[in-house]
Protein backbone atom coordinates (compact mmCIF):
# COMPACT_ATOMS: atom_id res chain seq x y z
CA UNK A 1 0.00 0.00 0.00
CA UNK A 2 1.43 3.29 -0.85
CA UNK A 3 2.27 6.08 1.47
CA UNK A 4 -0.53 8.20 -0.26
CA UNK A 5 -3.16 5.60 1.07
CA UNK A 6 -1.78 5.69 4.33
CA UNK A 7 -3.66 7.34 7.73
CA UNK A 8 -0.55 8.95 9.07
CA UNK A 9 0.28 10.39 5.67
CA UNK A 10 -3.45 12.24 5.39
CA UNK A 11 -3.79 12.90 9.07
CA UNK A 12 -0.53 14.98 8.94
CA UNK A 13 -1.36 16.91 6.01
CA UNK A 14 -4.37 18.27 7.91
CA UNK A 15 -3.03 19.42 11.11
CA UNK A 16 0.08 20.96 9.03
CA UNK A 17 -2.53 22.59 6.39
CA UNK A 18 -5.14 23.60 9.38
CA UNK A 19 -2.34 24.71 11.53
CA UNK A 20 -0.54 26.45 8.82
CA UNK A 21 -3.75 28.47 7.37
CA UNK A 22 -4.70 29.45 11.10
CA UNK A 23 -1.50 31.05 11.46
CA UNK A 24 -1.13 32.76 8.05
CA UNK A 25 -4.26 34.56 8.37
CA UNK A 26 -2.65 38.33 8.99
CA UNK A 27 -0.13 37.53 6.28
CA UNK A 28 -3.12 36.41 4.00
CA UNK A 29 -5.17 39.09 4.33
CA UNK A 30 -1.70 41.52 3.62
CA UNK A 31 -1.37 39.59 0.75
CA UNK A 32 -4.53 39.78 -0.85
CA UNK A 33 -4.87 43.58 -0.16
CA UNK A 34 -1.50 44.10 -2.19
CA UNK A 35 -2.89 42.36 -5.10
CA UNK A 36 -6.08 43.95 -5.23
CA UNK A 37 -5.24 47.19 -4.77
CA UNK A 38 -2.20 46.71 -7.37
CA UNK A 39 -4.90 46.72 -10.29
CA UNK A 40 -8.06 45.41 -8.85
CA UNK A 41 -7.44 41.87 -10.21
CA UNK A 42 -8.69 38.86 -8.75
CA UNK A 43 -6.65 37.95 -5.46
CA UNK A 44 -6.20 34.34 -6.41
CA UNK A 45 -5.09 32.23 -9.52
CA UNK A 46 -7.24 29.07 -9.96
CA UNK A 47 -5.09 27.05 -12.74
CA UNK A 48 -5.84 23.77 -13.74
CA UNK A 49 -3.81 20.77 -12.61
CA UNK A 50 -3.04 17.54 -12.74
CA UNK A 51 -3.42 15.35 -9.36
CA UNK A 52 -3.31 11.82 -7.95
CA UNK A 53 -4.53 9.16 -11.02
CA UNK A 54 -4.63 12.05 -13.69
CA UNK A 55 -7.95 13.88 -11.88
CA UNK A 56 -7.80 16.97 -12.85
CA UNK A 57 -8.26 19.78 -10.10
CA UNK A 58 -7.95 23.70 -9.50
CA UNK A 59 -4.52 24.86 -7.51
CA UNK A 60 -4.97 27.21 -5.11
CA UNK A 61 -1.95 30.48 -6.04
CA UNK A 62 -1.68 34.10 -4.89
CA UNK A 63 -1.86 35.77 -8.38
CA UNK A 64 1.58 37.14 -9.03
CA UNK A 65 1.09 37.80 -13.09
CA UNK A 66 -1.32 40.08 -15.18
CA UNK A 67 -4.74 39.41 -15.22
CA UNK A 68 -5.05 37.86 -18.94
CA UNK A 69 -1.25 36.12 -18.40
CA UNK A 70 -1.89 33.17 -19.96
CA UNK A 71 -3.06 34.70 -23.27
CA UNK A 72 -0.09 36.74 -23.71
CA UNK A 73 2.69 34.38 -23.69
CA UNK A 74 4.27 30.78 -22.53
CA UNK A 75 3.46 28.32 -19.94
CA UNK A 76 6.71 28.34 -17.98
CA UNK A 77 8.14 31.76 -16.52
CA UNK A 78 11.65 33.52 -16.39
CA UNK A 79 12.62 35.36 -12.80
CA UNK A 80 12.10 38.83 -15.67
CA UNK A 81 8.73 38.10 -17.49
CA UNK A 82 6.96 41.43 -17.99
CA UNK A 83 3.97 39.75 -17.19
CA UNK A 84 4.71 39.35 -13.25
CA UNK A 85 3.12 42.84 -11.45
CA UNK A 86 5.67 44.24 -8.67
CA UNK A 87 3.98 42.40 -5.81
CA UNK A 88 4.09 39.30 -8.21
CA UNK A 89 8.02 39.54 -7.92
CA UNK A 90 7.84 39.96 -4.25
CA UNK A 91 5.60 37.03 -3.40
CA UNK A 92 7.82 34.88 -6.34
CA UNK A 93 10.93 35.47 -5.26
CA UNK A 94 10.20 34.95 -1.36
CA UNK A 95 7.62 31.70 -2.66
CA UNK A 96 4.81 33.34 -0.88
CA UNK A 97 2.54 32.87 -3.95
CA UNK A 98 2.40 28.92 -2.91
CA UNK A 99 1.38 29.20 0.54
CA UNK A 100 -2.66 29.17 -0.66
CA UNK A 101 -1.74 25.34 -1.54
CA UNK A 102 -2.57 24.75 1.86
CA UNK A 103 -6.16 25.04 1.21
CA UNK A 104 -5.58 22.15 -1.74
CA UNK A 105 -4.33 19.64 0.76
CA UNK A 106 -6.57 20.60 3.39
CA UNK A 107 -9.46 19.59 1.13
CA UNK A 108 -7.27 16.46 0.00
CA UNK A 109 -6.15 17.90 -3.52
CA UNK A 110 -2.70 18.18 -2.62
CA UNK A 111 -0.24 16.66 0.17
CA UNK A 112 2.59 18.78 1.53
CA UNK A 113 4.93 16.54 0.11
CA UNK A 114 4.45 14.99 -3.26
CA UNK A 115 5.39 15.61 -7.15
CA UNK A 116 4.63 19.17 -7.77
CA UNK A 117 1.53 19.07 -10.29
CA UNK A 118 1.85 19.76 -13.97
CA UNK A 119 -1.09 21.15 -16.13
CA UNK A 120 -2.61 18.47 -18.61
CA UNK A 121 -1.37 19.91 -21.71
CA UNK A 122 2.38 19.00 -20.28
CA UNK A 123 1.04 15.87 -18.84
CA UNK A 124 0.02 15.05 -22.43
CA UNK A 125 3.32 14.47 -23.75
CA UNK A 126 4.22 12.28 -21.02
CA UNK A 127 5.06 8.51 -21.40
CA UNK A 128 3.48 5.63 -19.48
CA UNK A 129 7.09 5.74 -17.59
CA UNK A 130 5.77 8.31 -15.50
CA UNK A 131 2.54 7.25 -14.82
CA UNK A 132 4.21 6.26 -11.06
CA UNK A 133 3.94 9.83 -10.43
CA UNK A 134 0.42 10.14 -10.56
CA UNK A 135 -0.20 7.26 -8.35
CA UNK A 136 -0.09 9.50 -5.23
CA UNK A 137 -1.11 13.21 -4.28
CA UNK A 138 1.13 15.63 -6.08
CA UNK A 139 2.60 18.27 -2.90
CA UNK A 140 3.78 21.30 -2.19
CA UNK A 141 7.10 20.58 -2.51
CA UNK A 142 9.51 17.69 -3.32
CA UNK A 143 12.56 16.56 -3.95
CA UNK A 144 12.81 18.63 -7.45
CA UNK A 145 11.15 21.85 -5.77
CA UNK A 146 14.48 21.77 -3.50
CA UNK A 147 16.70 21.22 -6.48
CA UNK A 148 15.39 23.85 -8.84
CA UNK A 149 14.43 26.10 -6.27
CA UNK A 150 15.78 29.26 -8.65
CA UNK A 151 13.91 27.92 -11.66
CA UNK A 152 13.00 31.38 -12.39
CA UNK A 153 16.61 32.14 -12.78
CA UNK A 154 17.40 28.93 -14.46
CA UNK A 155 15.35 29.99 -17.48
CA UNK A 156 16.33 33.61 -17.24
CA UNK A 157 19.64 32.63 -17.67
CA UNK A 158 19.70 29.87 -20.20
CA UNK A 159 19.88 32.44 -23.25
CA UNK A 160 16.90 30.50 -24.77
CA UNK A 161 14.18 32.77 -26.24
CA UNK A 162 11.53 30.24 -25.34
CA UNK A 163 11.10 29.76 -21.87
CA UNK A 164 8.79 26.86 -22.09
CA UNK A 165 11.63 25.43 -24.52
CA UNK A 166 14.12 26.52 -21.77
CA UNK A 167 11.89 24.49 -19.24
CA UNK A 168 11.77 21.68 -21.45
CA UNK A 169 15.59 21.27 -22.11
CA UNK A 170 16.97 22.48 -18.87
CA UNK A 171 14.74 21.74 -15.54
CA UNK A 172 11.56 19.25 -16.98
CA UNK A 173 13.78 15.88 -17.67
CA UNK A 174 15.79 15.93 -13.75
CA UNK A 175 12.35 17.04 -12.58
CA UNK A 176 10.57 13.49 -13.97
CA UNK A 177 13.11 11.68 -13.10
CA UNK A 178 13.28 13.21 -8.86
CA UNK A 179 9.48 12.82 -9.10
CA UNK A 180 9.73 8.86 -9.92
CA UNK A 181 12.27 8.26 -7.55
CA UNK A 182 10.24 9.83 -4.66
CA UNK A 183 6.79 8.30 -5.79
CA UNK A 184 8.70 5.05 -6.01
CA UNK A 185 10.19 5.20 -2.63
CA UNK A 186 8.16 7.64 -0.21
CA UNK A 187 8.25 7.59 3.22
CA UNK A 188 7.32 9.67 5.97
CA UNK A 189 10.71 9.67 7.16
CA UNK A 190 11.36 11.18 3.70
CA UNK A 191 8.88 13.76 3.54
CA UNK A 192 10.33 15.02 7.03
CA UNK A 193 13.65 15.39 5.69
CA UNK A 194 12.00 17.38 2.09
CA UNK A 195 10.72 19.46 4.47
CA UNK A 196 13.74 20.41 6.10
CA UNK A 197 15.63 20.65 3.07
CA UNK A 198 13.22 23.21 1.43
CA UNK A 199 12.97 25.39 4.52
CA UNK A 200 16.66 25.38 4.04
CA UNK A 201 16.76 26.02 0.24
CA UNK A 202 14.34 29.08 1.24
CA UNK A 203 16.87 30.39 3.73
CA UNK A 204 19.94 30.26 1.22
CA UNK A 205 17.88 31.80 -1.77
CA UNK A 206 16.72 34.53 0.42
Amino acid sequence: MRIDSKPAKRLFDIFASSTGLLLLIPAFFIIAYRIRAEDGGPVFYRGVRVGVNKTAFKIFKFRTMVTNAEKLGAISTSEDDIRITPTGKFLRKYKLDELPQLINVLIGDMSIVGPRPEVPSEVGTYGPEWDVIFSIRPGITDLSSIEFYNEGAIIADSGMNDPHEAYRTLIQPRKLELQKEYAAYASLGQDIRIIYNTMKAMLRFR
